[in-house]
């Protein structure tokens, strides 16, 4: 007797691919693709049974798949064939507007690629080994931008860093100037 206990572990997988299939984000909770090899043949058959429908759902490989293509993106939430297609919607709705807040909208894939550390932020916040822990976009986005100010440096951070030092050195060559003048 086979029964199927209820499990916190919702989640297998979040993908991101671009519109050729390739991958730009994936991250896969268990052991159902051990190695990066059964991965991507799992992402391209996924992605060419996809990208040219219109629907949201679909079962593949004994998985149930959600997704939603925008501009030039695919995003995929993946459970076992017995999860609920709401929960796992709800995961994309909130990794998609979660996303879409932080990118001003500009969900496309040159933003994304230059935003990968909130796109890992965020995920990691909706899910964690498979469990699903928020579904809310505001918390997401409001904890990524917690988070971003502990994470080391990143180029908007060097850049703002530069800055910072830049201002700090012109106000001590100012002030040297100014006790050289009138010292």
């Amino acid at each position: 007797l086979n029964v199927l206990e209820p499990s916190l572990y919702t989640v297998k997988a979040v993908l991101i691919m671009d519109n050729d299939g390739e991958r730009l984000y994936a991250k896969y909770y268990d052991d159902t693709y051990p190695t990066v090899k059964e991965q991507k043949a799992f992402e391209k058959n996924i992605f060419n049974k996809t990208h040219r429908t219109d629907s949201e759902i679909a079962l593949l490989e004994g998985l149930t798949v959600v997704y939603k293509s925008n501009i030039d993106l695919y995003f995929y939430v993946i459970g076992s064939s017995h999860e609920n297609e709401l929960m796992l919607m709800s995961v994309l709705n909130c990794l998609f507007d979660s996303l879409s807040q932080m990118l001003r909208k500009n969900v496309e894939k040159r933003a994304l690629l230059e935003n990968m550390e909130g796109l890992f932020l965020a995920v990691d916040e909706i899910v964690d080994g498979g469990v699903i822990l928020e579904s809310d976009p505001q918390q997401v986005v409001h904890r990524v931008a917690l988070r971003g100010d502990d994470v080391p440096l990143t180029e908007q951070t060097v850049t703002q860093v530069r800055e910072y030092s830049h201002s700090s050195l012109s106000a001590v060559y100012l002030s040297i100037s100014f006790s050289l003048s009138f010292g």
